[in-house]
């Protein structure tokens, strides 16, 4: 994306580099990235086959293309953009640091939001993290990715500052909507659609980009953020990782990522592929039928691990409705739920091998989806309870 003029209060408009702040060099154009029909697609078999034999990396591509598609952010006028990091303004808090809502003035005069993520100076991965995401999202680009505006970096006596500025997402996060219960609950088909959109977000990271392969490393539900349309975008690329160069099969890497969504194999070998984030995606189809987190202490022990309570309940037995979200009220074909869960199943297979590209799991999300859901009950709007939008990829 490229440089843009942004007022906001009494900071500067035009667009420079912050003190401490290295701008890559200009580069000529990339070749804009398919992003038609909000899932990039069908690709040929010649263009994902050298998606897998990588030829240049991300901080290549990042130094050619990152001064085109991000913005240099001064400090001060992110600290306006925020009333000085309002408390009011927060939105969201983690290991990372702080992301608040901010305001600027177009160039033409009109309000603009975006979001802010502040990393918290304490955080001893979190100057790693934060050059991960400008690197990462400067130069990927695809519908079911946030997009980042641009990056602010000033080191100074008061100590380093690091912060990043993406488009803001006014739904929050699928974990919020399906585990917060101030939420309405989301209907069948909706999350369908929720899970389909991330699973060409993984297909794009996988497969998408001609140089290089990337492995996401941290797909979970509070990492699917949700647009006005709820529309899904993966956020968050602190741990990605570029996937396995020509002639290696796996990526040798201390293990990180969330407790509950890491794949087993990855944990006990250290050796990270693209069916790391496959195995991750299965668990996530689980919590969404389920309506449970992966990990929930609070319930009876044998009841806290999802995926050892799930296997009690397989897709074809008839005990199978005792895992489904109580919240969905029933109002779901019986037979496509059984479908996701085989396919969850297939995802969370021991072999990594095994385990489905994420273009076939786009694929066979997008079959159950077609599938005819029950009549609504009497005297009651359909799904959820209100009308839920159409979600695009």
């Amino acid at each position: 994306m490229g440089c843009f003029a942004f007022k906001s209060g009494k900071g500067r408009s035009r667009s420079q580099p912050a003190a401490g702040a290295k701008t890559p060099p200009p580069a000529k154009s990339p070749p804009a990235s398919d992003s038609s029909g909000g899932g990039g697609g069908k690709r040929s078999k010649a263009s994902s086959a050298s998606a897998s034999t990588p030829t240049r990396s991300i901080q290549e591509l990042s130094e050619e293309r990152g001064a085109q598609r991000l913005r240099v952010f001064d400090l001060d006028e992110l600290g306006s953009a925020t009333n000085g990091f309002s408390r009011a303004l927060k939105v969201g808090e983690g290991g990372f640091g702080s992301v608040y809502r901010a305001f600027f003035r177009s160039a033409g005069g009109g309000r603009v939001v975006l979001a802010v993520k502040r990393l918290n100076q304490r955080s001893l991965q979190g100057h790693k993290q934060w050059l991960a995401e400008v690197q990462f999202l400067g130069v990927l680009e695809h519908p079911n990715l946030v997009k980042l505006i641009g990056y602010c970096a000033v080191d100074s006596e008061a100590g380093k500052h690091r912060l990043l500025v993406y488009e803001f997402m006014p739904n929050k996060s699928l974990d919020d909507h399906l585990f917060n219960r101030s939420h309405p609950p989301l209907s069948w088909r909706l999350r369908l659609q929720i899970m389909i959109g991330a699973a060409w977000g993984l297909d794009y990271l996988h497969e998408g980009v001609p140089e290089v392969q990337v492995i996401y490393r941290d797909f979970k539900a509070s990492n699917i953020l949700l647009d006005a349309e709820f529309k899904p975008k993966l956020s968050d690329f602190g741990l990605a990782r570029e996937g396995p160069t020509e002639g290696k099969t796996h990526v040798s890497t201390a293990v990180v990522g969330t407790h509950g969504y890491a794949a087993p194999d990855y944990i006990e070998t250290g050796h990270l592929t693209a069916k790391s984030d496959v195995w991750s995606f299965g668990v996530v189809l689980y919590e969404i039928l389920t309506g449970r987190r992966s990990l929930e202490r609070s319930r009876p022990a044998e009841e806290q691990k999802l995926l050892a309570w799930v296997r009690r309940h397989p897709p074809d037995s008839a005990g199978f409705r005792a895992i489904m979200d109580p919240r969905l009220g029933g109002r779901y074909p019986l037979a496509a739920a059984r479908d996701v869960a085989r396919l969850a199943d297939r995802c969370l297979g021991k072999n990594p091998k095994e385990r489905p590209a994420m273009r076939d799991v786009v694929e066979e999300l997008e079959r159950v989806l077609q599938m005819e859901p029950p009549p609504p009950p009497a005297d009651k709007k359909g799904g959820d309870g209100r009308t839920p939008p159409s979600a695009k990829r």
